[in-house]
């Protein structure tokens, strides 16, 4: 199992604190650091000192770490468009020599769109904006240099785009989709995403959703295309202490108990139990980035245990 720290700056949180926790991950051999995508907090915090722009982050943290992968979970379509999304993206994966995941969605967080003046269509037209820009970013990026790309869609529409700048990485930057959809959710991990996500959801709906993936996966002809294996990932909140007595304290500063509590050993059992539901990658949500000693604690007395 690869442990990905995975922050939520809307809380509240500035970008020397991100900063800090990146460099830290890095050191500690993390295998990326993600930021989640929103403009506003949620109910009952302040999110002091106020939103941050997560690909004006990643451009940041891009020239400022060296080793460590860097991405967004998710990054939805109602906050850019398409064609100047695959253009950052690309500039971004430049920047760090080829380190950059992309993680896409419909979005969901209605409140923070009108805070912002963004519009926020119906849950079935988001969707419909997602398949058409999966289709135009990585059309973009998989144009060969010389080449014209074009797309006529219902939302968005391309002529003779010249698909530049290209990105490290080709064909492109490694691409997730998240969420647990029933039906258009799987066909479009199968026809477009590197990476499979679930956050925040009960063993039995991440089983049920990786099923429904996996046959969306037969019925599309993945393995006949000649892709990769489709990656499976979770994403939980995570609480640890070297003794239940501070895994309980750094609960209770978060509010909640989640899924991921306890000493090393617990939290280790738990992260079995996803890796048995066929999950190689765990995005650990960290709520507290001035605690440090929590993201130590992880990569000394977890990490060796799972990876």
């Amino acid at each position: 199992m690869r442990l990905v720290v995975f922050t939520e700056p809307q809380l509240g949180a500035t970008h020397a604190d991100l900063l800090r926790v990146a460099l830290r991950a890095e050191e500690m051999g993390f295998d990326a650091f993600f930021r989640s995508d929103h403009y506003l907090t949620m109910p009952g915090l302040d999110g002091l000192p106020g939103p941050s722009d997560a690909w004006a982050t990643m451009a940041a943290l891009a020239v400022q770490t060296s080793t460590i992968r860097l991405g967004t979970l998710v990054t939805p379509v109602t906050f850019r468009q398409p064609g100047p999304l695959a253009i950052t993206v690309a500039q971004v994966d430049q920047m760090s020599g080829g380190r950059i995941e992309l993680g896409m969605g419909a979005g969901w967080y209605e409140a923070e769109h009108s805070a912002y003046g963004i519009p926020f269509p119906s849950r079935a037209e988001r969707f419909d904006m997602l398949s058409e820009q999966l289709a135009i970013v990585t059309g973009l990026w998989r144009t060969p240099v010389g080449e014209k790309f074009s797309y006529d869609g219902q939302h968005y529409k391309l002529s003779d785009s010249p698909a530049l700048p290209k990105p490290v990485q080709q064909p492109g930057p490694w691409l997730i989709i998240g969420g647990h959809g029933p039906k258009r959710t799987p066909q479009l991990t199968a026809l477009y995403a590197d990476e499979y996500n679930l956050a925040f959801c009960s063993m039995e709906t991440i089983q049920a959703s990786y099923e429904r993936a996996m046959v969306a996966c037969e019925r599309y002809g993945r393995a006949e295309s000649g892709r990769a294996p489709l990656v499976l990932s979770v994403a939980m909140t995570v609480t640890c202490g070297r003794t239940e007595a501070q895994a309980k304290a750094r609960a209770e500063r978060v509010g909640w108990k989640p899924p991921l509590y306890g000493t090393p050993d617990q939290v280790v059992d738990v992260i079995g139990q996803y890796a048995k539901l066929g999950a190689t990658r765990l995005f650990l949500q960290i709520i507290d980035l001035h605690d440090l000693d929590h993201l130590e604690l992880i990569a000394s007395e977890v990490m060796p245990q799972v990876s």
